[in-house]
């Protein structure tokens, strides 16, 4: 179920969901994605044990995530926020570089390429900063990679309430 925030104003929110930014970059970016996952970089952050046992899988290597993404894709299109978050955190573990690269662009202090959860960046996140980061970064790294990440930065931070999907990739 979404959570909601209720601002000032009275209004509900509802920010977006990782499923929601999955959905969004469509099955070929989201396989893309999975190809990107690090067995090792997960065994380093000790996600190994959590995504194995999600996937339901009897090992996790490059092999096995291969064969498991169309089922991971069904599960994301079905709604599983848990799978999304699991897959989400190896994709981002597996592409450190790429997100220190992007948070140091903006100006967000971090350890690593984490930050704390309760960090107001508000300030150095205005107007169409996933833009101007995107175009900043797109002939480095991937862009299905690049455009999730920016979502999940975005999810994070400022609660968006819509999918950033560059003019083009739409």
């Amino acid at each position: 179920m979404a959570s909601a925030l209720v601002p000032m104003d009275g209004n509900t929110v509802n920010p977006i969901q990782l499923s929601d930014v999955f959905r969004s970059i469509g099955e070929q970016a989201f396989h893309t994605l999975v190809r990107t996952i690090s067995v090792s970089r997960l065994k380093t952050y000790q996600l190994y044990g959590t995504l194995k046992a999600r996937a339901g899988a009897p090992k996790l290597n490059v092999e096995w995530l291969r064969r498991l993404a169309p089922r991971f894709w069904q599960r994301i299109q079905d709604g599983d926020e848990e799978l999304a978050g699991e897959l989400a955190q190896a994709i981002l573990v597996s592409n450190l570089d790429m997100v220190i690269d992007v948070l140091n662009f903006l100006g967000i202090p971090h350890r690593d390429g984490f930050f704390e959860k309760d960090l107001d960046v508000t300030g150095l996140l205005q107007g169409d900063w996933q833009a101007r980061a995107f175009e900043h970064f797109r002939s480095k790294y991937p862009e299905p990679l690049l455009i999730f990440y920016l979502n999940h930065l975005a999810r994070e931070v400022s609660r968006a309430e819509e999918v950033f999907l560059p003019k083009g990739e739409a």
